[in-house]
């Protein structure tokens, strides 16, 4: 399958049905080794005169490893493979090649991983990374109901390189 550029201002894209309602995969690696995690938070929009990408990781995932040692990564959206993404965000690379046990195919975008099943590619370079801190929190209820193992996400903001659709 290919895919081809698109221009941003042409994205018709709801980012809180894409992300929150659909799933994306956020996918790093090389020619060697890739992984990836299906994630329903994270955030599209204007930053530092840049169109970004706000993804969010918790330590424990396989695939920070990957993200944390690329330059870039992608963000992946589908059509009806909500089961796949339900497996690859519940199983870690760590133990199985989850990839190929849901019959999805690794591709490379601009020498960035991405699957031959995605609709819609984001192909982003990081440029900023934090992890959240309990003691920035002005609502300790949101502390309390999404970290009860104290297990902060390293946050990432990301340029957007590139959009890409299925051809």
């Amino acid at each position: 399958m290919s895919f081809k550029k698109i221009d941003i201002k042409d994205l018709n894209m709801n980012p809180f049905t894409a992300i929150g309602n659909d799933w994306m995969l956020i996918s790093a690696g090389n020619e060697e080794k890739v992984n990836t995690m299906t994630a329903s938070w994270g955030g599209v929009g204007q930053l530092w005169n840049e169109h970004v990408v706000t993804a969010y990781i918790r330590p424990q995932r396989y695939t920070k490893e990957f993200v944390d040692r690329e330059d870039c990564f992608s963000l992946s959206f589908f059509d009806g493979k909500k089961k796949e993404l339900g497996v690859l965000g519940s199983v870690s690379g760590r133990d199985t090649d989850k990839i190929k046990d849901v019959n999805f195919h690794v591709t490379f975008i601009d020498d960035v991983p991405t699957f031959e099943e995605a609709k819609l590619v984001f192909i982003v370079e990081k440029l900023y990374a934090d992890t959240i801190k309990e003691e920035c929190f002005l609502n300790k209820d949101v502390d309390n109901k999404n970290y009860p193992e104290k297990d902060y996400h390293t946050i990432y903001i990301a340029k957007i390189k590139g959009v890409y659709a299925k051809a």
